[in-house]
């Protein structure tokens, strides 16, 4: 009897590395501008794309990262009174980001047990030399990026071409992501989706959906 496995597909920021929020915390303490201003202004940067998507503009993408750099200091200093050095925008933002160690270290334990493991992830070009610093990229069998897709979640077409990607039926997919719009979309595709609000809570969700499906089997 061949043993059930299931294709867990982890977002990157968020899940794999601290919250969101504790990054750009960082991030504006390295440039000298606070986070509410910060906040402020890459949705400024969002709506010149004509989205409110503030990460859009990057991780489709529509512009590259020194692009998104020199737009993002010039909506600061004309919209905010404040100058900041963003030319190593992209070293910035990664300087010191650590891994989530424990799920990291679940996920490979489930990928040697058999179970796909893949990176599914709304992430700009510009961040694949830097991100595989923090998260090895031999943890999954594929990478599925919205930067080299021209998709991005929560669009169905990149879960369907993650499914795809993986060989598994749709109901055999699980997503972790941070985001609850993401997890929305993935289980109107089908996907079983697993907010992320801690570790612990995801491999318990993991473990039980494991059991569930085996006993579908």
């Amino acid at each position: 009897m061949v043993k059930p496995t299931m294709a867990v597909w982890s977002d990157f920021g968020g899940v794999l590395t601290a919250p969101v929020t504790v990054t750009i915390t960082a991030f504006c303490e390295r440039i000298g501008v606070a986070p509410p201003t910060f906040g402020v202004a890459i949705r400024e940067v969002a709506a010149l794309f004509g989205t409110s998507d503030v990460m859009e503009p990057l991780d489709t993408p529509l512009v590259d990262a020194p692009g998104y750099a020199a737009l993002l200091g010039r909506v600061l200093a004309e919209n905010h009174g404040v100058t900041v050095d963003l030319t190593d925008f992209v070293e910035k933002w990664f300087t010191d980001r650590t891994a989530n160690t424990a799920l990291v270290e679940h996920l490979s334990r489930l990928r040697a047990d058999g179970h796909f493991v893949g990176l599914l992830s709304n992430m700009p070009p510009a961040f694949d030399g830097q991100w595989q610093r923090v998260v090895a990229a031999d943890l999954f069998d594929d990478l599925v990026l919205s930067s080299r897709e021209g998709c991005r979640k929560p669009q169905r077409r990149i879960y369907d071409i993650s499914a795809l990607r993986c060989g598994r039926p749709a109901q055999d997919c699980v997503l972790i992501d941070d985001i609850a719009e993401n997890c929305a979309a993935a289980r109107e595709a089908g996907w079983q989706a697993i907010e992320f609000t801690s570790t612990e809570e995801v491999v318990a969700r993991l473990d039980d959906l494991l059991v569930g499906q085996r006993l579908r089997t």
